[in-house]
């Protein structure tokens, strides 16, 4: 059983989640977009596996800040340059458990994967 969390570690939301997991004594990775690194084929893959609407973070600044013509001619080609370039518009936390991708933290939520 491997799990994996996939953030910017200064997030509240991951903390939140980090706090949760070593609270339930639950044994995780952690990699830092901006430490560790993103590359297209990491994008691709959580694309394909959540759906790029899922995966954009619209609440963050980052997605605010684009044009309107940015926002409406996202897709999954035109969103892997910006979420290189700017991890912060990758909603977090990913969490990739036993080969099952997840977004976002909610206690119940979590409390589910892992019982």
């Amino acid at each position: 059983m491997s799990t994996t969390m996939l953030g910017i570690k200064n997030c509240d939301t991951i903390k939140k989640a980090r706090k949760w997991l070593e609270n339930e004594n639950i044994d995780f990775s952690f990699h830092d977009y901006r430490v560790d690194g993103i590359n297209e084929e990491m994008i691709r893959t959580f694309i394909s596996e959540l759906g790029l609407d899922a995966v954009i973070n619209k609440r963050g600044t980052t997605y605010r800040q684009l044009s309107d013509e940015q926002k409406q001619s996202l897709n999954d080609d035109t969103a892997i340059a910006l979420f290189i370039a700017s991890p912060a518009m990758i909603k977090r936390p990913l969490l990739i458990h036993n080969d099952q991708y997840f977004l976002g933290f909610k206690p119940a939520q979590y409390q589910e994967i892992f019982s």
